[in-house]
């Protein structure tokens, strides 16, 4: 399964949320829209992760799609920097429900947290879109084959 994921290229985020005042982030690329009507996204976070127990509290979150120029803020979120140390890399801000968001992210949907479904080492969490934010360009960062990589010009389709 391993080696046929390394072939499935994804956007890369970071989840952010917020309990009693702590922030807390985390890179990720198993996340996915879920529905347009109620516009909702969902994550998959494994119950090992640092913020499993804070979603599993019920905590809204944040999924800023990452700029490919933000691979300094996706390494710190995969554990080389530690807890709120995380923020310290990159411009965040609160948003309307009191989660931080990256202000300069390709994309970022602030979610209000309305389910947890519990599925092998992993959690689904789904959550309602009550904010969306949008950069004017268009040049994510992806991960495929064990490294980041960048789309290039996204207006030279393949037909």
């Amino acid at each position: 399964m391993r080696a046929g994921l390394r072939r499935l290229a994804k956007a890369v985020v970071v989840i952010s949320t917020k309990k009693d005042g702590v922030r807390h982030a985390m890179a990720a690329t198993a996340v996915s829209e879920l529905s347009m009507d109620p516009p909702s996204m969902l994550i998959c976070v494994n119950k090992t992760a640092s913020m499993h127990p804070v979603l599993e509290s019920g905590a809204d979150f944040c999924i800023n799609i990452l700029d490919a120029a933000h691979v300094h803020i996706s390494a710190a979120c995969s554990g080389a920097v530690k807890g709120e140390a995380r923020f310290d890399v990159g411009s965040w801000a609160d948003t309307g429900i009191d989660v931080p968001r990256l202000t300069d992210a390709q994309a970022s949907f602030v979610c209000r947290q309305t389910q947890r479904i519990p599925y092998g080492s992993h959690s689904i969490f789904i959550g309602d879109v009550v904010e969306m934010f949008a950069a004017d360009t268009v040049d994510p960062l992806v991960y495929v084959d064990g490294r980041y990589v960048r789309i290039g010009d996204v207006a030279e389709a393949v037909a």
